[in-house]
């Protein structure tokens, strides 16, 4: 069981960066994907970006471009830049760790972004 903690979030206006931080409790070097869901209100939750252990990445299309995932040397913390953050791009932010069947979430970071 891998416990996850996400912090970073605010309110920034539309055009603005923030940065998403997601740490573990143990390791998740051996084989975990990482990724970041949110969920708008009314909206069912959606994948914003994963990245496996060997370092392969995958968007969302309406983020590409504009969000980088990274995950740090010793695999236990899992980042989120976003940049260019639009309107749209508000909600919860969740950190998710998954391996096989298994998969563990954080308790969510509040994005806002205004107009």
């Amino acid at each position: 069981q891998v416990q996850l903690v996400e912090s970073g979030g605010g309110l920034v206006q539309a055009g603005g960066s923030l940065r998403l931080s997601c740490a573990a409790s143990g390791s998740i070097a051996r084989g975990y994907t990482m990724g970041w869901y949110r969920q708008a209100p009314g909206k069912q939750r959606e994948l914003v970006a994963t990245i496996t252990s060997g370092g392969r990445t995958n968007y969302a299309d309406s983020v590409k471009g504009r969000f980088t995932i990274s995950r740090d040397n010793v695999k236990t913390s899992v980042y989120l830049q976003m940049d260019s953050l639009k309107p749209e791009d508000t909600g919860v932010y969740y950190c998710n760790a998954k391996l096989g069947v298994s998969s563990n979430w954080g308790q969510g970071t509040q994005v806002t972004v205004s107009s």
